[in-house]
C-alpha cells in the first residue's frame, strides 16, 4: 500500500526521525514537511496527502488550528496529533478540531506505523494512556453522533484563534494585522473579543491561558 504522508513539527530532528521511521521498509512517501502550522496548512492544501502527522504546539499556528484549516480544505486527509501531554483538556481539543488520532510522542517509535496505516483505512487511533479516557467520555448519543465538545476556546472563531496565538508569541496589534492581512482596528477588535470570551483581562492572563492549553510552549 502506497501512502503519501505530510509531517509538521518545529524541530528538524523530530521530522527527520519521523521520516526515517515512516519510509523505512514501508513503500510510503513523505511528500512534504513544515516547521510551523501556517506553512503546513498552505502545503497540505496543494499536496493533499493521505495522512498528516502534526505536532500539537508549533509557531504561528498551533496544531489544533492547523488541523481545523487542513480539514476544511482537504477533508479526506486524516490527521494524527502528536503531543508530550495527554491531559483531558487536550484530548477534548484534539477531537474537537477533527483529528482522527492522538499519540504521545513517547509512543511514536512503537505505534506510529500501525496508527498511520489505520488512519488511512478509516480507523481512529489513540495512545493507550488516553484510550480509556476517550471510551469513557466520548459515548454515542441515540442518534449515533458524538457528544458535542464545548471548551472555552471552542467558542472562538478561527480568526480569533489565529490572533490569540500571534499575540501570545509577542506580536503587537500592528504586527498581527500585517501577518493576517487585516486592518489594525480589526486586529484590535479580535483581541478584545477573544479576551472577553476567555474571561481574561490582561496579556499575562492570556499567555497563561495559551500555555495551559498547549497553544504555545512556555
Amino acid at each position: 500500500m502506497s501512502l503519501r504522508i505530510f509531517l509538521a513539527d518545529d524541530h528538524e530532528v523530530v521530522r527527520l526521525g519521523l521520516r526515517t521511521l515512516l519510509e523505512k521498509d514501508t513503500g510510503w512517501k513523505v511528500v512534504g514537511e513544515a516547521s510551523n502550522g501556517r506553512d503546513a496548512v498552505e502545503q497540505v492544501r496543494d499536496l493533499k496527502p493521505d495522512v498528516v502527522v502534526m505536532d500539537l504546539t508549533m509557531p504561528q499556528l498551533n496544531g489544533l488550528e492547523a488541523t481545523r484549516q487542513i480539514l476544511r480544505d482537504a477533508p479526506r486527509t486524516a490527521v494524527m496529533i502528536l503531543s508530550v501531554n495527554e491531559s483531558e483538556d487536550i484530548v477534548h481539543e484534539v477531537l474537537s478540531a477533527g483529528a482522527r488520532g492522538f499519540m504521545l510522542k513517547s509512543d511514536a517509535g512503537k505505534d506510529l506505523l500501525v496508527a498511520v496505516e489505520g488512519l488511512h483505512q478509516g480507523r481512529p487511533f489513540f495512545s493507550a494512556r488516553v484510550a480509556d479516557y476517550v471510551l469513557q467520555h466520548y459515548h454515542k448519543r441515540g442518534t449515533g453522533a458524538p457528544e458535542p465538545i464545548v471548551t472555552p476556546s471552542s467558542t472562538l472563531t478561527a480568526r480569533e484563534r489565529e490572533v490569540l496565538q500571534l499575540l501570545v508569541e509577542g506580536q503587537s496589534n500592528k504586527e498581527v494585522a500585517a501577518s493576517l492581512g487585516i486592518g489594525v482596528k480589526t486586529a484590535e477588535a479580535h483581541r478584545a473579543n477573544l479576551m472577553k470570551k476567555l474571561g481574561v483581562h490582561s496579556m499575562s492572563e492570556l499567555v497563561r491561558y495559551a500555555i495551559r492549553n498547549k497553544i504555545v510552549e512556555p
